[in-house]
């Protein structure tokens, strides 16, 4: 008899939704009802898509409807917003149906998008590394974020200096590409 698979879902390999998304599509609008269809694709090819609903009209809610193993799923997710800690704005959530908690990210592992904690056993990809593994990767991380760090800091409107003093942005880079001249101590 075959033994089942011990290794975990990973949260980055499964389908997600997120408010950030929303709002930068347009869909977190004042006063606002919007429909649309969110596509994942993978390497070019389409993997799944899904339509929503978006209403802040008359309710705050993001309807999800799409096909799961020959059914159809439809749903409502509710959305809150609560003030910004830095005194401007707000903030948007979604409210798990399952667990009740607010989040930025639903994930799809079984048939709905629900929070993380609504699920067992699912891990982030960099939580099953081992230890070695994770200093390799941060080690690589560092040498390979090199090419971000030097696009910012030579970016045309990248400020160096503010009133005479270096800023912090500028002493945060350089403290970075300073530390990773650091070797890799390999035990």
């Amino acid at each position: 008899m075959a033994r089942h698979g011990s290794s975990p879902i990973l949260y980055d390999d499964v389908k997600k939704v997120s408010v950030s998304d929303l709002k930068k599509w347009g869909y977190l609008e004042p006063e606002s009802f919007k429909t649309g269809t969110v596509t994942w694709s993978r390497q070019g090819r389409k993997t799944g898509s899904i339509s929503i609903t978006v209403n802040i009209c008359t309710g705050c809610y993001l309807e999800l409807d799409y096909g799961k193993g020959g059914k159809s799923i439809s749903y409502r997710v509710n959305l809150v917003t609560l003030p910004s800690n830095l005194g401007k704005g707000e903030l948007w959530y979604f409210v798990c149906p399952q667990t009740g908690k607010r989040c930025r990210f639903l994930y799809l592992v079984g048939d709905r998008f629900l929070h993380r904690e609504a699920y067992g056993g699912c891990m982030y990809e960099t939580q099953t590394y081992s230890k070695y593994g994770r200093k390799l990767d941060k080690y690589f991380a560092r040498e390979f974020g090199h090419d971000k760090l030097y696009e910012q800091l030579y970016s045309r409107h990248f400020r160096t200096m503010y009133a005479g003093k270096p800023t912090k942005k500028y002493l945060s880079i350089m403290r970075k590409l300073g530390a990773s001249d650091q070797e890799l101590i390999v035990v």
